[in-house]
């Protein structure tokens, strides 16, 4: 298949799925169609040393023989890989165990349209990278810093169709940077995340990350104890990954391995504390069904701190007599549905305010190498990193040395004296508004 420009396009690709289809002699199939076209600007030592350019296109067959189920993924679109790649999942299916709870793949449900591809994203080449990049390690020279990072944009379409009726098709374009400026005893970091690259502001991303480095020279040590944190966009989406990941998806209910279970109904976090998935929501990256074609529903996971909903895919709403709320991940997937555009709730409180109220405590910009201990509680071990302060009085006084820490994070939001009141979109596996 020739491509067209940075897409194969919504005609092609239709026409490549109903081929895949017909190839088919399973009971079901179901075909998944990713292609992302992606260029990546990276720097160190405050120069560009690194342009490269990725184009792939792969498919995912699920083929259903009565109850064994086998899966097959392959990235020659040529008539002969397609049909090398449905043999594959129908032999696979054939030496499968049957999944008793295993009842059908999704059938046919409207999906609604969005747009998600820009013209400035589209546009964003080589030299209008450079330009950004250029502008954010002239900043960091200028004061005697070091920058380093990268800014990536992503084209990509995502296609489904089973035999059922199921149809779906979206493409988007990303783009991303983020930004870490070094001296030799502090850091400062930026990123920033967007459908529409010609809201990236260099200066402002660079004046952010070299004020954060600048702040944080010659850091003083602080006694291992508990502290009071104020916790900046950044930290808060670790916080958000975590409960998404390991509590707010159905299999991980019925499995016995989430926070969440046998709690619905109660109140489990500070009532100030509101958290939801919406592929549709304002100000996410969009994403309008699942990789199964099914559409994205709004789940409100946690309603103003009382557990209200885990979110499903077609299987696992089977098992519980439910509807798919269309969250199923890229198969093979051993998580089950999980959140993909996730909200926490704003308050109404300004950074400065949210300053003013602390007597002594410690003010985090984000979080690194955060690794969990325990599923049931989030209990989480991690760092502090690019601009950890001390608090006093309402004042930042001192930046202080990177923290070790290890909190549940569930804990954590038990325990909420206020919420900021601006929002910003994080990328990264999952899209994040919080």
């Amino acid at each position: 298949m020739k491509m067209s420009g940075r897409l194969l396009g919504e005609a092609a690709i239709k026409r490549l799925l109903e081929r895949v289809l017909a190839l088919s002699k399973a009971d079901q199939t179901e075909v998944v169609l990713e292609s992302n076209d992606s260029a990546l600007t990276r720097f160190a030592n405050n120069v560009i040393h690194q342009n490269v350019t990725e184009r792939q296109t792969e498919l995912t067959i699920r083929s259903v023989i009565g109850k064994r189920i086998g899966v097959a993924k392959g990235n020659d679109v040529s008539e002969a890989g397609l049909r090398r790649i449905v043999e594959r999942a129908e032999q696979i299916a054939r030496y499968q165990v049957e999944n008793p709870d295993f009842v059908s793949l999704p059938g046919p449900i409207a999906v609604r349209k969005v747009e998600a591809m820009l013209p400035d994203t589209l546009a964003l080449g080589p030299e209008r990278r450079a330009r950004v990049v250029g502008i954010i390690c002239r900043r960091a020279r200028e004061k005697g810093l070091v920058a380093s990072g990268a800014l990536q944009v992503e084209v990509t379409e995502l296609a489904v169709a089973n035999n059922l009726g199921v149809y779906a098709y979206h493409p988007e374009a990303m783009a991303d940077i983020n930004i870490v400026v070094m001296a030799d005893s502090s850091s400062g970091y930026a990123d920033y995340f967007t459908l529409d690259a010609s809201q990236i502001d260099a200066e402002a991303l660079a004046r952010e990350a070299v004020d954060k480095a600048l702040r944080s020279v010659n850091p003083l040590d602080l006694k291992p104890g508990e502290y009071p944190v104020i916790l900046e966009e950044y930290a808060v989406s670790d916080i958000l990954d975590f409960l998404g990941f390991l509590g707010f998806g159905a299999a991980a209910i019925q499995e016995g391995r989430s926070f969440m279970g046998g709690r619905f109904g109660q109140r489990i976090m500070d009532p100030k504390v509101s958290i939801w998935d919406d592929g549709l929501g304002e100000g996410t990256m969009p994403t309008p069904f699942d990789h199964e074609g099914v559409p994205k529903e709004k789940v409100e996971f946690v309603s103003r701190g009382v557990a209200n909903a885990v979110c499903y895919d077609s299987y696992t709403a089977q098992k519980d007599g439910m509807h798919s709320t269309g969250h199923a991940l890229p198969l093979p997937n051993s998580n089950g549905p999980l959140p993909m555009n996730l909200y926490m709730g704003a308050g109404t409180a300004t950074k400065e305010e949210l300053l003013a109220g602390m007597e002594r405590g410690i003010w985090v910009t984000r979080f690194h190498y955060t690794r969990h201990l325990h599923p049931l509680t989030v209990a989480v071990t991690g760092m502090t990193r690019d601009g950890t302060f001390l608090v006093e009085k309402g004042e930042i006084t001192r930046p202080i040395k990177n923290l070790r820490f290890t909190q549940s994070y569930v804990d954590a939001l038990k325990e909420v004296e206020l919420i900021g009141r601006e929002t910003r979109l994080e990328g990264g596996y999952f899209a994040y508004n919080r």
